[in-house]
């Protein structure tokens, strides 16, 4: 499977008044496959929107490279810089963008008109592309009196009427309700399978990522933090933040002495299947799914607050001076103030991090 998008040393800098000089991407390196859904995954102000938006050629780079189907498109080294409208690309934002005047058959048509593709042609196309979003007999109709999902459906359109070697989406399904935007989930993994396309999808929704991706990544401040699957990614993350980010997840301080892991705050050892590999003060980092409750056996602890879901039991335990959430089934049921054992299934470690990172994050969601 030959690369289709193509990102080299990629770097982009901006000046503002209020931060003066914010690097947002930072050595960018990225190869994704023909026909691979990949999406981008971070807090806001991590550089995934900017990343795109060089991608479609909307911004220009700083440092570095971009090639699309082995066409080098960006570099600002060599001068080189082909505009968005030749880089044969569908794009889809959060914004709708619909055009409120243009009814659906025009506002599908509008990037073929502007090849000045012949009238019949469009027709054609336009009709097939409505055909394949499921917006069959709509073509007078003005989006005004089309639901979000609708209307998300002309922009997809709009962007599959191209024939595009890639799709770019940018928070496309973040302005829909929660069934709408599982059921247009759906919607872009057919269009996908149907036209073959190459998919680009930035969200920082890390249900959407896992359900959409084949493989995706975690950014933050600027810099890649892991590639992998989505399955990768969530069981064996490389560091804290791509553990916090992806899934809920729990962060006990813990004192290895020994190889045996201590709580700090006090406390026996905890129970873990995996040791760490070094001795120190540590994070232990595990998922309230891999946490498990019994009667018999494990690091001794105390029910503080139960709490009843759908498909689990929430527990609320306290370990050392850190409080910790447990998810175990129904069948395991504990009462508020009763004591139990705790077992800790492949926890990770990691080294604290400064509180200038967090800082970091904040000052940069304003860029």
């Amino acid at each position: 499977m030959s690369d289709q998008i193509v990102l080299e040393h990629v770097t982009k800098t901006f000046t503002t008044k209020e931060l003066g000089s914010v690097t947002a991407v930072d050595d960018f390196n990225l190869a994704v496959k023909k026909g691979e859904c990949f999406s981008f995954l971070g807090p806001s102000g991590c550089g995934k929107t900017t990343t795109l938006r060089m991608i479609a050629g909307f911004e220009d780079l700083s440092k570095g490279s971009i090639y699309l189907g082995g066409k080098l498109v960006s570099d600002k080294a060599k001068n080189i810089y082909i505009p968005p409208e030749k880089r044969n690309l569908g794009m889809v934002f959060q914004a709708f963008a619909v055009w409120p005047h243009l009814n659906v058959f025009e506002n599908v048509a509008f990037p073929l008109r502007v090849k000045k593709v012949p009238k019949d042609e469009i027709r054609k196309k336009v009709l097939e592309a409505m055909h394949y979003c499921n917006l069959d007999g709509l073509e007078k109709t003005f989006p005004s009196d089309l639901s979000g999902g609708q209307q998300q459906r002309i922009a997809l359109a709009r962007a599959i009427v191209v024939n595009p070697e890639a799709m770019l989406l940018d928070e496309p399904l973040s302005n829909l309700d929660p069934h709408l935007r599982e059921s247009m989930r759906f919607e872009i993994k057919r269009l996908q399978k149907e036209f073959g396309f190459t998919i680009i999808f930035v969200t920082h929704d890390q249900a959407e990522a896992m359900a959409l991706s084949d493989r995706m990544l975690i950014m933050d401040m600027g810099n890649v933090q892991q590639v992998g699957t989505p399955w990768e990614l969530y069981n064996n993350p490389k560091n804290r933040f791509v553990h916090s980010f992806l899934g809920q997840s729990n962060f006990i301080n813990v004192d290895v002495r020994g190889g045996t892991v201590y709580p700090v705050g006090g406390g026996k050892p905890i129970w873990v299947d995996n040791d760490p590999k070094h001795d120190g003060e540590q994070v232990l980092a595990c998922r309230p799914n891999m946490m498990e409750l019994s009667r018999e056996e494990g690091f001794p602890c105390r029910i503080i607050k139960r709490t009843f879901k759908t498909d689990f039991v929430e527990y609320l335990l306290q370990i050392g001076k850190d409080s910790a959430i447990v998810q175990a089934p129904h069948r395991v049921l504990f009462k508020n103030g009763e004591e139990c054992f705790l077992k800790i299934h492949n926890p990770s470690y990691y080294e604290k991090e400064s509180d200038e990172a967090a800082k970091e994050r904040e000052r940069r969601n304003v860029v």
